[in-house]
């Protein structure tokens, strides 16, 4: 994205990438945005360390915060798999579905409201990020018509490999 640096107009909370840590930025840190993508951003800090931070607090970068509408369409799986591909992995600009970390997703109707059932995986299994993505998910199909209750279990067997991305996301970043 941009490697000018911005200064936080206020504390913000962040998660290290790839460890998963939380920590808190102190007003005035300056960061670059690298991405964007599905609500959160991921900065660079003054030390070079990525960072994820929230959509809700996009302000604290001097930007809108993005208020979450519960959606107005029918519940469809297609709904589903729409907003599995709002989510992104922070440090690779290709949502979740096309890497390829969406092993299976089980929708059931239970009197008219719907459970989902999600397997994923991580590209590494060493990856702290797993926790903040799957609260990603959660969020995000929480918010659909119909929802009840959304489980979202992180594996690694099979172990993730490139061979599972789709071909747009390989020709997104140069595999192809």
């Amino acid at each position: 994205m941009s490697t000018e640096r911005i200064a936080l107009n206020r504390a913000c909370p962040a998660t290290e990438i790839p460890s998963g840590y939380p920590r808190v930025l102190a007003k005035g840190t300056r960061v670059a945005i690298t991405q964007s993508l599905g609500g959160s951003h991921t900065v660079s800090d003054e030390f070079g360390q990525l960072v994820r931070i929230d959509a809700k607090d996009a302000d604290a970068l001097g930007m809108t915060v993005q208020e979450r509408s519960e959606s107005s369409e029918h519940f469809s799986e297609q709904l589903v798999w729409d907003q599995l591909r709002t989510v992104y992995d922070p440090e690779i600009p290709v949502n979740l579905v096309d890497l390829g970390l969406i092993y299976s997703c089980e929708v059931s109707d239970v009197d008219g409201e719907h459970q989902i059932a999600i397997k994923m995986s991580m590209t590494a299994p060493g990856c702290g990020m797993g926790d903040v993505l799957r609260s990603d998910i959660e969020r995000k199909l929480s918010s659909l018509p119909t929802v009840q209750s959304v489980h979202v279990e992180v594996v690694f067997d099979p172990a993730w490999n490139p061979g599972l991305m789709s071909e747009a996301a390989r020709l997104q970043l140069g595999l192809d």
